[in-house]
């Protein structure tokens, strides 16, 4: 089961922020999570929601910066088209590693990244007008976890999508998830699903 700290370890440190991710690396979490817009400058900045003026927020450079060689990126584009004029697909894909995944909502930025870099791994978010048949292309499809049903997950794999649910914060719910076949979690508590999943560290 991967462990995803959804826009980091977010339980004990403010989302999306540096410290919350940092976190999540010294627990182990397979990857942080992060949400990405662009400021009314263009500059892309780590928030969930679109960016206000005067806001402090840090960059997408800096947490890649803290992340990789140490964890991986699951990198959300939150609603890419507003910023079409800032090329916000174009300029993330040019700052993931190999290891780091592309995640979006909609299909048509997704489509526009895998044409941009063939071979980078994206998850489709499905559900929310995005069929299983509509996320075929991607690595991964992103169920959420009040819609998630077994018919989903069967579909999912019988097209070879590797299915993440998120947001997972009960330790029974990720157990029955696991017993599922879902193959990762999307948590703001990797403090408790990393116990169920991993040996204890010697």
């Amino acid at each position: 089961m991967l462990v995803i700290a959804h826009r980091g370890a977010s339980w004990e440190q403010p989302e999306n922020t540096l410290p919350a991710f940092e976190r999540a690396v010294e627990l182990g979490a397979d990857f942080v999570e992060l949400d990405v817009h662009a400021d009314t400058a263009g500059t892309l900045v780590v928030t969930h929601d679109a960016p206000k003026c005067g806001g402090v927020y840090p960059t997408l450079e800096e947490a890649l910066d803290l992340c990789h060689g140490r964890i991986g990126v699951m990198v959300e584009l939150k609603t890419p088209r507003r910023y079409r004029r800032h090329r916000v697909v174009e300029r993330t894909v040019r700052l993931l590693s190999d290891a780091d995944v592309l995640i979006c909502f909609q299909r048509s930025p997704l489509e526009e990244a895998r044409s941009l870099r063939p071979g980078i791994r994206t998850c489709q978010h499905v559900g929310y007008g995005v069929s299983i048949r509509g996320a075929r292309d991607a690595w991964a499809a992103g169920f959420s976890d009040t819609r998630v049903t077994p018919r989903g997950l069967a579909a999912a794999h019988a097209v070879d999508l590797v299915s993440l649910v998120y947001t997972v914060n009960e330790p029974a719910r990720m157990r029955a998830l696991d017993e599922a076949g879902v193959a990762g979690i999307f948590t703001d508590r990797p403090e408790l699903a990393l116990p169920l999943f991993r040996s204890p560290r010697r």
